[in-house]
C-alpha cells in the first residue's frame, strides 16, 4: 500500500486556484515533467510571491492549506504538477470538487479537516513532518521544535477514494480490479 506524509509546507490562504497552482501558459506542455519547475510559481501569499524553488518547497511532500483549494478550472495539469513534484498529500479545509477527485484519480491523498484542526496545525512551530494512517483515518503532525506537542487529527474517506489512493491512482486501481 502506498504511504502518505512527509515534510510539510504551509500555504495560509483560502481560494488558491488552478491558475496559481500551474499557470495556464504551461498547459501546452506534453509531459508532466515539464510542469515540475512551475508548480505554484504565480502564487501570492500576503501579497508577496511564493518562493516555489525554496529548499522547504523542494523538500515538501505535504501541503497544508485553507479552504476551497484547487478552485477555478477543472484542468488535470494542476494535480499533475503536484504529482511530478512528489507531493502525496494535501490537507485543506475544503477542496474544489473536481480538483479533489483528480487528486484521488492520480493517487494523491486529499484530507479535509475542520477549522479547529487546521488552526492547530498552522500554530505549530518548526519543521513539520506528517504521517498518515490510512487504515485508521488519522494523521499526525510532528514538529522538530523543542516542547512542541504532536497534533493528531481524524478524517473520513469513502471506500472508493481510499481504494484509489491506496492503489496509487485510477490506472493502478483499474489494473488491479479488471
Amino acid at each position: 500500500m502506498k504511504e502518505f506524509g512527509g515534510p510539510a509546507i504551509f500555504l495560509d490562504r483560502n481560494d488558491i486556484n488552478t491558475d496559481e497552482i500551474i499557470p495556464a501558459k504551461y498547459l501546452t506542455e506534453i509531459t508532466k515533467s515539464a510542469l515540475q519547475p512551475h508548480l505554484l510559481e504565480d502564487l501570492l501569499l500576503d501579497g508577496r510571491p511564493f518562493d516555489n524553488r525554496s529548499p522547504a518547497m523542494l523538500n515538501a511532500r505535504v501541503v497544508i492549506t485553507r479552504n476551497n483549494f484547487g478552485c477555478g478550472s477543472s484542468r488535470e495539469h494542476a494535480v499533475w504538477a503536484f504529482e511530478v513534484n512528489d507531493i502525496n498529500l494535501i490537507v485543506a479545509g475544503s477542496f474544489a470538487r473536481i480538483f479533489r477527485q483528480n487528486m484521488f484519480n492520480c493517487g494523491i491523498l486529499a484530507i479535509e479537516l475542520g477549522k479547529d484542526d487546521l488552526d492547530r496545525l498552522f500554530a505549530m512551530a518548526g519543521n513539520i513532518e506528517v504521517k498518515v494512517d490510512l487504515q485508521q483515518d488519522t494523521m499526525t503532525a510532528v514538529s522538530d521544535a523543542p516542547a512542541q506537542s504532536p497534533v493528531s487529527c481524524a478524517f473520513k474517506l469513502n471506500s472508493l477514494d481510499r481504494d484509489l489512493v491506496a492503489a496509487g491512482g485510477w490506472l493502478n486501481f483499474a489494473d488491479q480490479r479488471y
